[in-house]
């Protein structure tokens, strides 16, 4: 027989983040990839970084204001401090609880913008962002590739926030990190084709990660 209801243990969620550079159509993905989880009996919350707490969505308006200047190494703090709130308030409590969660952007983008690209190194950065998420990893990160150009031209004619003012060099930093972040966990990182279309992408999205639920059915 079965252990009383109160007794049986919970299934851990599983985390799934979305990276890439800016325009690579994260946010449309992720919109995408909660009701086709959620159609196939996934218990899933998507959210997005920096922000989806108070505290976090703070912190955004900071570093993504255009109108302000932030140190390098302060900036990488901020961020960490923005996702060790969203990790503690609520991604490790809703992970805990049995439900997953799809989230827009995590450490990987950190090691790729302020560890690379703002040239502070991949090592200190992955440290200070260990200690934020109390060494919390994604179990399958979604690498979304395309032309650096083709990312700025998906801005159309929105107002640039701090870092999108960035030059080539900035971007291209960051693009030669996230495609050697994606070498280094092959297992952790899958890479895609972000010219896709949005309803091709979101296939081949779910293809990668659907496996991570089969141990618990």
């Amino acid at each position: 027989m079965p252990p009383p209801r109160s007794l049986q243990l919970v299934a851990r969620g599983r985390l799934i983040t979305i990276e890439g550079i800016d325009g690579a159509g994260k946010s449309t993905l992720a919109a995408a990839l909660e009701p086709a989880l959620a159609a196939r009996g996934i218990d899933v919350v998507a959210l997005r970084e920096p922000g989806g707490v108070r505290v976090a969505e703070r912190i955004r308006a900071l570093v993504t204001d255009p109108g302000l200047e932030i140190d390098a190494r302060a900036e990488a703090l901020l961020y960490a401090a923005a996702r060790a709130q969203l990790v503690a308030e609520l991604v490790e409590p809703t992970l805990a609880g049995g439900r997953s969660v799809l989230l827009d952007r995590f450490v990987d983008s950190s090691l790729a913008y302020q560890g690379a690209g703002r040239e502070l190194g991949i090592d200190a950065v992955a440290a200070i962002n260990s200690f934020a998420t109390g060494g919390l990893t994604a179990d399958r990160t979604l690498l979304l590739v395309l032309p650096i150009a083709v990312g700025r031209a998906r801005r159309g004619d929105r107002e640039p926030d701090r870092l999108e003012l960035e030059g080539q060099p900035f971007f291209a930093r960051i693009d030669a990190a996230y495609r050697s972040l994606a070498r280094s966990a092959p297992e952790r990182v899958r890479v895609l084709d972000a010219s896709l279309s949005a309803a091709a992408l979101a296939d081949a999205a779910l293809a990668e990660i659907v496996d991570l639920w089969v141990a618990d059915r």
